[in-house]
């Protein structure tokens, strides 16, 4: 085998494996003398509790004003179909806001809508919802067992990654739909929602597998939540099935005990 052909090997096990993020923008010269530098004191990562004490942008509060301002589901997405403080909502072909059981108790958090959700108007119902649908059902769950929803509710040019701006545009927004429908158990689908909720910069690779409280606003306690892979990363990377599978196994035996 050729040195090509071996790194691409190399390459495509460390995916399967679940290295999936690089660490650093360059690749790193492990035989070069590190550089002198001074010693500093690294200052510690904000905690999601900071980060939510900071003052607003205007755009941010405005969207923050208009969703607290909702008292109930259908309120909300009315206020998000007539929002025109995100680019997004004028390139979007629909809405798209939530489908499945408010009253389940599970609500599934994924990251953007694509093409056939954005034709359609409803959330995971392309290749990837498929996906999800058939993985959920092994556990026995269907859409009447959860409620699920994306980050963002309009689609991305191209479906391109959101930038930080429309993430933070949109928050409040899921943050409203999560406190109206107060649900005991959050499943989060892909990097860009944990991230997002959890108030961190951690890859999904760190951040899955394991429960963590997360602080809603308008919830007087934290959720439990749940971060695993997005299903769309699983068509790309079939070898990242069995980490997803080992987290649906987590989230049946949580929701198995609440039901007790």
């Amino acid at each position: 085998m050729d040195l090509r052909a071996t790194l691409i090997a190399a390459l495509r096990l460390q995916v399967e494996w679940g290295a999936d993020e690089a660490l650093a923008d360059a690749a790193i010269d492990r035989f070069a003398a590190p550089p002198a530098r001074a010693r500093t004191e690294a200052a510690p990562a904000p905690t999601p509790q900071a980060t939510a004490n900071r003052p607003l942008p205007t755009p941010v509060a405005h969207a923050a004003a208009i969703a607290a301002a909702c008292s109930s589901l259908a309120a909300l997405r009315e206020a998000l179909a007539r929002f025109d403080g995100c680019p997004l909502s004028d390139t979007a072909t629909n809405l798209v806001f939530n489908d499945g059981n408010p009253e389940a108790g599970l609500m599934l958090i994924g990251e953007a809508p694509g093409a056939e959700e954005d034709r359609i108007g409803k959330p995971f119902v392309g290749p990837s919802g498929q996906l999800l649908d058939r993985m959920l059902a092994s556990i026995g769950l269907d859409r009447g067992g959860y409620l699920i929803t994306n980050l963002i509710p309009w689609r991305p040019p191209g479906n391109r990654s959101p930038t930080d701006a429309e993430v933070a545009l949109c928050l409040p927004f899921l943050h409203r739909q999560i406190a109206l429908v107060q649900p005991r158990l959050l499943l989060l689908l892909g990097g860009l929602a944990a991230k997002a909720l959890m108030g961190t910069s951690a890859g999904i690779t760190r951040l899955r597998g394991t429960w963590r409280e997360i602080e809603i606003p308008g919830l007087a306690a934290p959720l439990p939540a749940l971060a695993t892979y997005h299903p769309a990363y699983l068509l790309r990377s079939p070898g990242a099935k069995r980490l997803a599978w080992a987290d649906l196994i987590a989230l049946r035996r949580r929701l198995d005990v609440l039901d007790k």
